[in-house]
């Protein structure tokens, strides 16, 4: 794929929304090229490269829309195009909750597209998998793991004035170590837009230390524990709450951020006061696109809990216009501030507790409360007077991240944690937690 740039891709969409007859357009483009190598066992299983390249057209008959996709940039697939979604508009019903499209926004760059990602080959992929493969084996242990990488480009714009164009790379990482018996098993994931922030030999040596210091896991009595978390454990857990901001929700009843008897819980305390979270597109770790897709509305730096208070909530342009507040744009990644103690230290200053690597498979249990339920996996240790002393069998727990927030004991120094597996490019710090709920054991490793 030969990615467009900024004037060709403006030629385009100018070319579609010259051709709409319709009251308003919208184009989208997107474009990427992503590499990956797979590797189980050992060995490597899979290794590709993927191109792909489409542009959406939305066009609005009044409060009737349609849509129209196509990957193909000649002129007459792209007046098909248009053809096609006002077709569709003219059938549609139409939409009670239709809000119509923004003006011209003012899009600030971030720093999103790195040539040293954008260059990365299938030697480099190759060298990944062989890092991992050599230490394992050096170590007796199994690995499995999957690296990607992609190069990509979004182009926005609409028929009253929008325009935007911008470039991105990213890498992750993600490697299980697992000894050959099957009873200790380590994990490590990594996420980066820059190669320069990026080590195999250091995500591997993680994972291979949690494989080996994992075997003859002992069974703990389950209940209420100090937990050292990191960052990878509460990842999903954030994620759920994060997702549940939005102002319509709230004002509706559905999410926990509802006010007994009507309304929301906006300028609430309902956290410790050591939890600041925020959204921010410039951050240099996690930089995302200036604008969210689906509204073309430009992104702001937003506070959403400021020493422990609920700081703002989300507003579709729908819920917006009915409640006469401002339309928000969606939030591309989340940042919570930490200390300066590494996970180390944390756990070099914790009495009793427990240390848990990573979780998974988890499951919403009510949405008013975010209460949920998971399991740790991959690494579940337990520290007396300040030590890892032995591996514990894994636990299956109901918690809230509300409740986690609640019971911070202290916060370690945020990290990157990105990936397929979360909902959002976040930076988190490890956190000791007090009164962690396990609930029941799991043979699992």
């Amino acid at each position: 794929m030969k990615a467009l740039n900024q004037e060709q891709a403006k030629r385009i969409t100018d070319r579609v929304i010259g051709l709409s007859k319709a009251d308003e357009c919208s184009v989208v483009i997107e474009g990427s090229r992503a590499g990956n190598v797979r590797f189980a066992r050992n060995s490597v299983s899979t290794a590709g490269l993927t191109e792909n390249m489409q542009l959406m057209v939305r066009v609005a008959f009044g409060k009737r829309t349609g849509t129209a996709v196509i990957n193909e940039f000649d002129d007459k697939s792209l007046e098909r195009a248009v053809r096609r979604a006002e077709e569709l508009a003219r059938l549609a019903p139409e939409n009670p909750e239709f809000v119509p499209a923004f003006g011209k926004q003012e899009y600030r760059a971030t720093s999103t597209f790195v040539k040293s990602t954008a260059d990365i080959d299938p030697e480099f992929r190759a060298q990944v998998a062989a890092t991992s493969i050599e230490l394992a084996r050096k170590n007796k242990l199994v690995t499995a793991g999957f690296f990607t990488d992609s190069t990509r480009f979004s182009t926005v714009a609409n028929s009253k004035g929008v325009f935007g164009h911008q470039e991105f790379t990213d890498l992750s990482y993600t490697l299980t170590a697992r000894t050959e018996d099957g009873r200790g098993s380590g994990w490590v994931t990594r996420s980066a837009v820059d190669t320069a922030r990026f080590d195999a030999r250091e995500a591997t040596e993680v994972a291979i230390e949690k494989a080996l210091r994992s075997v003859d896991a002992r069974a703990l009595e389950p209940g209420r524990y100090t937990v050292i978390l990191e960052p990878a454990a509460t990842s999903e857990i954030l994620g759920n709450m994060f997702a549940s901001f939005s102002a319509r929700s709230a004002d509706e009843g559905r999410s926990f951020l509802a006010k007994p008897g009507g309304g929301n819980r906006l300028g609430d305390k309902l956290f410790d006061s050591q939890v600041n979270i925020w959204a921010d597109p410039w951050n240099p770790d996690v930089p995302v696109s200036p604008w969210d897709s689906e509204t073309m509305l430009a992104r702001r730096k937003t506070d959403l809990i400021k020493d422990g208070r609920i700081a703002s909530l989300e507003y579709s342009p729908y819920w917006a216009q009915k409640t006469g507040k401002q339309a928000t744009a969606g939030h591309g990644n989340m940042i919570m501030a930490g200390g300066t103690k590494s996970l180390e230290e944390l756990i070099a200053g914790t009495k009793k507790g427990i240390v848990v690597t990573r979780t998974w498979y988890i499951r919403m249990v009510d949405p008013q409360s975010l209460l949920i339920t998971g399991l740790t996996r991959d690494g579940t240790f337990y520290v007396e007077n300040g030590k890892i002393k032995y591996p514990l069998k894994n636990f299956r727990f109901n918690e809230s991240p509300v409740t986690i927030l609640n019971n911070i004991d202290e916060l370690g120094k945020p990290q990157v944690i990105g990936g397929d597996e979360v909902p959002y490019q976040m930076v988190l710090p490890p956190m000791k937690v007090r009164d962690f709920n396990f609930t029941s054991l799991s043979d699992a490793v």
